[in-house]
């Protein structure tokens, strides 16, 4: 089977992560690791079913956030590298600035924007955003950037305007490297999501896993673990399905 399901692509790391789970299994039934320091894989298992209409309702609270601050973050990232890809003098101007939004941590962050807008989802959108935007505008920026120089020549000399060059030559040259932006964020999205539902929410895996590290629940804190690893897993793979997809029909178009 060709494409992303092959055997011999997936086969080693699910037989990794079996023997992984089988050792560490075995190992808190031989050492005897009490529940509040290490639970094992079945304990974790069987807290999640007990748990599951908690866990599932916290989860589509993150899933919600997460979406809508990665389409917004998507968004402000490539009208942003088109902007300072079309205005030299704006990017002279902001990169700076652009650089400096990722150097500000975002636990000190924070209380600024819970200050700002309040208690409501509009400040944690706004947490996802500054830490999606940056990957898309910088790899876009640079996929533009790299257009080919003597197809940039050719079709100035054919006559064609700079709309007419941005649009057939320089934005579906930057879609590979935008997909690359978007895979980064795919994965900061859920990340954000989760640290902004730590530091104030009232629902979500964030808040989730606070109550249960408050309880010393070791088995809860790792239940929220596993749902962020898998939700940014699927992120992460729609992504790439969409980059093969498009890629392909603009092969077969061209």
């Amino acid at each position: 089977m060709t494409g992303p399901f092959r055997w011999n692509k997936w086969l080693p790391p699910a037989v990794a992560a079996c023997l992984f789970l089988i050792i560490w299994q075995l190992s808190t039934v031989w050492f005897d690791v009490q529940k509040w320091i290490l639970p094992s894989p079945v304990q974790i298992i069987q807290e999640g079913i007990a748990q599951w209409p908690r866990v599932w309702m916290h989860t589509m609270a993150t899933l919600q956030l997460t979406l809508i601050g990665f389409a917004a973050g998507i968004g402000i990232g490539f009208i942003t590298a088109i902007l300072l890809h079309l205005f030299p003098l704006i990017k002279s101007a902001c990169y700076p600035f652009l650089i400096l939004t990722q150097n500000i941590p975002i636990i000190a962050l924070a209380p600024l924007l819970l200050i700002w807008f309040g208690l409501g989802p509009f400040p944690r959108i706004i947490i996802i955003i500054i830490v999606c935007f940056f990957p898309v505008t910088i790899s876009t920026l640079n996929g533009l950037k790299q257009t080919d120089t003597n197809m940039l020549r050719y079709m100035a000399m054919s006559g064609a305007s700079k709309r007419q060059i941005f649009g057939k030559l320089e934005l579906p040259h930057a879609i590979p490297s935008l997909f690359s932006g978007l895979k980064i964020s795919a994965t900061y999205s859920v990340m954000a999501a989760f640290i902004a539902e730590w530091l104030s929410a009232s629902e979500g895996i964030g808040t989730y896993m606070r109550t249960a590290n408050s309880a010393f629940r070791a088995d809860r804190v790792f239940i929220g673990i596993v749902i962020i690893v898998c939700f940014s897993m699927i992120l992460f793979g729609c992504i790439v399905l969409l980059e093969k997809w498009l890629l392909r029909w603009k092969t077969s178009q061209g």
